[in-house]
């Protein structure tokens, strides 16, 4: 393997030699979305709704459902999170388009969030008065 400088792009891997990029760089990502106080919250709230739905015995389609909205509400987090890293970047003096792309990755957070609330409001209100 060559060093590369930080300028330079590092050398394109192909079959196993890719899929371990790949995934160390995911999980440097995964790292760097921890530094987030919101995906901290999304997680212990996700923690929270775990729990909540093993306390009231909830099948285990309303986990995995509930596993892939935070799934998407992960994904979605890393996506804002980059898009304001770039923004930052780009864009470091206050611009309405600049504000417009954080508001807009935002909103998509937050559209995730209530999807969550929603579905977890769901499946506890339907084990504890039936709905």
């Amino acid at each position: 393997m060559t060093k590369h400088s930080p300028h330079r792009r590092p050398d394109k891997v192909h079959g196993w030699r890719h899929i371990v990029a790949a995934t160390r760089y995911s999980m440097a990502g995964f790292r760097r979305l921890l530094d987030e106080s919101a995906f901290r919250h999304e997680t212990m709230a996700f923690g929270v709704i775990v729990i909540l739905f093993f306390a009231v015995g909830a099948k285990l389609s309303d986990h995995v459902i509930a596993f892939i909205l935070f799934l998407l509400i992960a994904a979605f987090e890393a996506i804002n999170t980059a898009i304001e890293e770039l923004v930052d970047r780009i864009s470091p003096e206050l611009s309405a388009m600049a504000r417009h792309a954080k508001d807009l990755g935002s909103f998509s957070v937050f559209c995730l969030v209530i999807a969550n609330g929603a579905w977890a409001a769901y499946v506890l209100g339907s084990a504890l008065f039936g709905w």
